[in-house]
C-alpha cells in the first residue's frame, strides 16, 4: 500500500509494503519542524548527495526474492539481467571479471535492487555473504557529474573499494562505509543509457497491474 501526502513543499511517500519511508525535498523551503521530526525517526536525505534512490539487497536465490517481492509486497515489475556486463572492475585495485545476477524495480521514488554473486570473485558482495549476512548491502546515490562528485567524497576521505562501469557513463563505486549491515555507499553514474534505464524501470512501475512480472534487461545499446 502506497500512500502519498503533501506536508507544506515536501511529498512523503510511505509504502508499507517494506515498511520504506522516503521524503522528496523542495529545494525552496524546509519545514524545520518537520525536518527535525524526520531526523529524529532516522529519514533525512544525505548533506554530501542528496537522496538515496536505491537500495542494495544481496540474496541467495534472486529467482525467489523477485517472486517474493512481486507476490507478497507488491513490488514490480522487475528487470532482470543472468549476467550484468560489467567492465573495467576492480576490488582493492585489482582487475577481476565479475559475474553478477541483477533484478531492479521501484517502490515509488526508491529502486530495489536484488544481487546474486555467480561465481567466486572479490566483492563487497561475496564479503557480505561470507560475513554471514544476507539483506540489505548498501545504498547508492546517483549523479549526472560523476567526476566532481567522486572527486568531493574522495577529498572528505571516503576510501574506494570496489568500482567499474555498467554502458557508457555508468560508472559506478562502492565506498568502505559500513557501519553496520546496509551502509554502505555507491556512487552510481546516471548520465547515460543506465539513467534512461533506469527511467523506464520507475516509470514501468507507475499502476503496474501486477503482469510480467520479471521482465529482460533492454540492450543498453538502444537506449
Amino acid at each position: 500500500e502506497i500512500r502519498l501526502s503533501l506536508v507544506g513543499s515536501e511529498m512523503c511517500i510511505r509504502d508499507r509494503s517494506f515498511l520504506f519511508f522516503v521524503c522528496v525535498f523542495s529545494q525552496r523551503a524546509r519545514p524545520r519542524g518537520w525536518v527535525r521530526q524526520l531526523q529524529g525517526m532516522g529519514f533525512f536525505m544525505s548533506r554530501f548527495l542528496g537522496e538515496i534512490r536505491q537500495l542494495g539487497y544481496v540474496v541467495h536465490d534472486i529467482e525467489a526474492a523477485m517472486d517474493y517481492w512481486s507476490r507478497t509486497l507488491g513490488v514490480g515489475p522487475w528487470y532482470y539481467n543472468p549476467q550484468v556486463p560489467i567492465v573495467n572492475y576492480r576490488y582493492d585495485g585489482e582487475a577481476y571479471t565479475p559475474h553478477n545476477s541483477v533484478a531492479l524495480a521501484n517502490s515509488g521514488y526508491v529502486q530495489v535492487e536484488l544481487i546474486q554473486t555467480r561465481n567466486d570473485v572479490p566483492s563487497m558482495y561475496r564479503d557480505f555473504l561470507r560475513a554471514g549476512r544476507t539483506g540489505l548491502q548498501h545504498v547508492a546515490y546517483w549523479t549526472s557529474d560523476y567526476d566532481a562528485d567522486l572527486e568531493r567524497l574522495l577529498a572528505q576521505g571516503f576510501k574506494p573499494k570496489m568500482s567499474g562501469e555498467v554502458g557508457e557513463r555508468g560508472r559506478f563505486i562502492y565506498f568502505d562505509t559500513e557501519y553496520h549491515p546496509g551502509t554502505v555507499i555507491e556512487l552510481s553514474e546516471v548520465a547515460g543509457p543506465k539513467g534512461k534505464l533506469f527511467d523506464l524501470i520507475r516509470h514501468s512501475s507507475e499502476g503496474w497491474d501486477g503482469s510480467d512480472p520479471v521482465r529482460p534487461f533492454p540492450d543498453l545499446r538502444t537506449l
